[in-house]
């Protein structure tokens, strides 16, 4: 009987437990079980997200290189609408200044450039943009300007392209001297890294340049 009792007052013990905290376990498990639920269905979304800004950005390539500039816009439009934050919207920002300087806009392919400084969390895309953005300033007479451009954050993997355009910015301001060593420090830092990088030797024959040295 002792035991029976026992058990008989475990099993009220037990009632009373469940009816004081019965509610909130179920109430917990519900939400621990839509928490996965939920975690999985926006992994899938961002799966999914993924998947069609890709699909957008290959089409925007092709249509791109076959010179369907209008389309093309809109395209870009469309991926930095609903893919703003993804390296695709990057790249096809990126795309749309190269089409505007193909057009002779280079006010467009500047605001293109700043809008991907601006908006991109990459350091090397945000490098790559400020590179063509100074580039595009000296071509636009603005070499000083370039070289401000050029003084902010650049990857070490664009260390070269960095020095070859400040030597363009350089020499466009007709300080030869440092412009000469500029294009000698991009020849010096692509040989130690084995990244190719055209013509620099160009321009510092074209200064009567010796032997660069490397």
């Amino acid at each position: 009987m002792a035991e029976l009792r026992t058990e008989e007052e475990q099993l009220e013990a037990i009632k009373r437990w469940w009816k004081e905290n019965g509610t909130s376990l179920i109430a917990g498990v519900a939400i621990a079980i839509a928490g996965v639920v939920g975690w999985n269905t926006w992994q899938s979304y961002q799966d999914n997200q993924a998947e069609a800004a890709s699909m957008r950005y290959q089409q925007l390539v092709s249509l791109a290189d076959s010179d369907n500039v209008d389309e093309a816009r809109g395209l870009i439009s469309e991926i930095t609408d609903q893919h703003g934050r993804t390296l695709y919207a990057d790249l096809a920002r990126l795309i749309d200044a190269s089409l505007a300087v193909e057009e002779g806009d280079l006010d467009a392919a500047r605001q293109a450039l700043e809008g991907v400084i601006e908006a991109s969390d990459r350091p090397y895309v945000q490098g790559l943009a400020r590179l063509r953005l100074a580039r595009l300033q000296v071509a636009d007479g603005e070499a000083e300007a370039a070289l401000d451009t050029l003084a902010r954050d650049v990857p070490a993997s664009l260390t070269a392209q960095q020095a070859d355009v400040r030597g363009d910015a350089l020499r466009a301001l007709g300080r030869d001297d440092e412009a000469r060593q500029a294009w000698q420090e991009a020849l010096a830092v692509a040989e130690q890294r084995n990244q190719p990088i055209y013509g620099v030797q160009l321009k510092l024959d074209d200064l009567g340049a010796e032997e660069a040295m490397l």
